[in-house]
């Protein structure tokens, strides 16, 4: 949750909408408990009978965010929760298992052990945790634990820079110190994922760390449930504005010990001793006349006019409207007096809502928020490393938890084999094969737009060196067969894995198999600048090939569109319409032969050339409509 009150509909219109290619080469800081809650659900409601959900979610999430889009992920790990949450997490218990939020368990209940089955429940989340940390090590991606919450250690490696961003729900995590956060990732999905920056924020609402902390403070939060009692989302925000971002909470604190922090000219002022709006001094306000509603009075207006109105007399004084306000100097004066009495009057009520609650604020939410503290250095430094993936182990490990067959969990892992493959390539090239000594890099084959971002389709080649290795093919694979052991299940097999729906979320794309002139190829998605940096010949080969195509399509399309304008020698067919031209040419031809004359050009006609078109044309005392019936029936 994070802040409560709506947190994120507050910050919801200052969103940047990211495409795909957002986070290529980009390090970004996962919270592993967010993936395993959120998705697992979700799975359960699409596939009731998924096995183990969270590892299946968490396997294809992770190779689609390494391979597909790029990034660099590191995974953080909950360490042990604040006491301040307890509350919390035994809400989310109560509310996930349909029980009454009234028998929630207090702090002393829960530590006396009344919160049996939360414990429980955690236990079994912890479990989940634990299988997939083994799976991530696994696919060699970087794991921290963190000493408390998840999104805090988030939040503290992309304030120091280690990570350019955060995937996390928790909107506390800008309280921790985020700079940019990605609330909800899916990276099947073609829409663009909302990504909040701390400096849109700042710059849209005014708000920097230490203001939403207040916040917090006022509203609620994970740590405090219930916050000040009357206050809201747009109170917290009006109240936190008035105040900048150094000086903030010492102005809670002085509220919350009684300390009026508005009224000038007062020595610590009580908020019990303060006086009331009507005790201050007043302006007093001029006489206006009751019907023009201007300065002066009725009387006065009917013998000397208005002012304003720009009249003589009464009777040609002007009516005021409904929902007149005059605007003269005395009028406006008083207008601000009430509104800013008004104004006082709420910040003394606000003021008075914070001094009634006990030990406010709490220091040790503020100690727990500004920590900068919040790695387990038990579990070990930073070391952001990713190492390239134990297949076999993985393969194993896979097999016994979800029941799959090892040629599938081989296929797809292909792309992120793939891409360790180009990077390996780009920064010191090697002569390596990809995947077994199977699959060498061969060509290009075109370029392949998903999700609104351009890709290569690589063509992989399989060597002859390969047949003897752990993995064999049966036989040659054509484009749309299924039944190659190295990356393509037989249907049977297919059917009988769990929960491997296409519809299900996450579900990566699944390598092409192409069979040409007796050779097996594999066609992946990788990206353009990757495969440029790993293979620059091949690239600028391709490149080369794609601009020929391109001139000679232009060549042909030059040449199709000068022969449409080109007349036709020689008789037309019968069934060719004719053009424009040829068709007034020969129904002006017909229409001379028809009224007795030679055609134009012929005989005397030619020689007529200095007469007139009137006297040429023996239609020409015709109506303009009958001509044209006659030119064109």
């Amino acid at each position: 949750m994070g802040v409560g009150g709506s947190f994120w509909d507050l910050l919801k219109p200052y969103a940047r909408h990211e495409g795909a290619g957002y986070l290529r080469g980009r390090r970004v800081a996962v919270d592993l408990s967010f993936w395993v809650v959120s998705h697992s659900t979700a799975i359960r409601a699409r596939s009731p009978g998924a096995r183990k959900p969270h590892l299946r979610n968490t396997f294809f999430r992770t190779l689609s965010l390494f391979a597909k889009m790029g990034a660099f992920p590191v995974f953080v790990v909950d360490g042990q929760p604040s006491p301040l949450k307890s509350q919390a997490r035994a809400a989310r218990f109560f509310r996930g298992s349909g029980m009454d939020l009234a028998a929630l368990p207090s702090t002393e209940a829960e530590s006396s052990g009344a919160a049996t089955p939360v414990k429980g429940k955690n236990a079994a989340f912890t479990r989940c945790v634990e299988e997939c940390v083994e799976l991530l090590e696994y696919l060699g991606m970087p794991v921290l634990w963190a000493k408390g919450e998840a999104e805090a250690l988030c939040a503290q490696l992309n304030n120091e820079g280690h990570v350019d961003a955060c995937i996390t729900a928790d909107s506390d995590a800008f309280l921790f110190g985020a700079k940019t956060v990605i609330k909800v990732l899916k990276s099947n999905c073609k829409e663009p994922f909302e990504c909040y920056n701390i400096a849109d924020i700042e710059a849209g609402l005014g708000l920097k760390r230490k203001q939403m902390v207040a916040m917090a403070l006022l509203i609620g939060s994970d740590h405090d449930l219930h916050g000040v009692p009357g206050f809201g989302l747009e109170t917290a925000l009006r109240f936190v504005q008035l105040f900048d971002e150094v000086e903030i909470l010492d102005k809670l604190r002085e509220i919350g010990r009684g300390v009026y922090p508005f009224l000038e000219g007062l020595d610590n002022p009580q908020i019990n001793d303060l006086p009331s709006s009507s005790t201050k001094g007043s302006i007093v306000k001029s006489p206006h006349c009751s019907h023009c509603g201007h300065p002066g009075s009725k009387k006065n207006h009917s013998k000397v006019g208005c002012n304003y109105c720009l009249v003589d007399a009464l009777e040609n004084c002007m009516e005021k409207l409904a929902g007149f306000k005059c605007e003269c100097p005395s009028c406006e004066k008083a207008r601000d007096l009430k509104e800013q009495r008004k104004h006082e009057n709420w910040q003394i009520k606000v003021c008075r809502r914070i001094a009634a609650e006990t030990n406010f604020p709490n220091e040790e939410i503020i100690k727990l928020y500004l920590s900068d503290d919040n790695l387990d250095k038990e579990k070990g430094v930073p070391l952001l490393s990713w190492n390239k993936p134990d297949v076999e182990a993985l393969v194993d490990f896979l097999t016994y938890s979800q029941n799959w067959e090892p040629s599938y969990i081989r296929q797809r892992m292909l792309p992120m084999l793939s891409t360790i493959y180009l990077r390996e390539v780009a920064s010191s090239p090697s002569t390596s094969l990809l995947l077994y000594d199977q699959y060498e890099f061969d060509s290009i084959q075109r370029i392949k737009i998903r999700h609104g971002h351009p890709y290569y389709l690589v063509k992989w080649k399989r060597g002859t060196w390969g047949m003897n290795s752990s993995i064999s093919s049966k036989k040659p694979v054509a484009e749309g067969e299924t039944s190659s052991e190295v990356v393509v299940l037989d249907e049977d097999e297919e059917d009988a894995v769990v929960c491997e729906s296409s519809e299900l979320l996450d579900e990566p794309d699944v390598p092409q198999v192409l069979t040409d002139d007796g050779c097996c190829f594999l066609l992946t998605d990788e990206d353009i600048q990757l495969v440029s940096s790993a293979f620059p010949k091949e690239t600028a080969r391709f490149q080369e090939q794609q601009r020929l195509k391109e001139a000679k399509s232009r060549s042909r399309k030059s040449k199709s569109s000068t022969s449409a304008f080109e007349t036709p020698k020689g008789p037309r067919p019968s069934g060719v319409q004719l053009s424009i031209t040829e068709f007034y040419r020969r129904s002006k031809k017909g229409l001379s032969i028809e009224s007795g004359k030679k055609p134009v050009g012929e005989g005397e006609a030619s020689k007529e050339g200095s007469r007139k078109a009137s006297d040429r044309d023996p239609n020409n005392g015709l109506l303009k409509s009958t001509r044209r019936r006659l030119h064109f029936d």
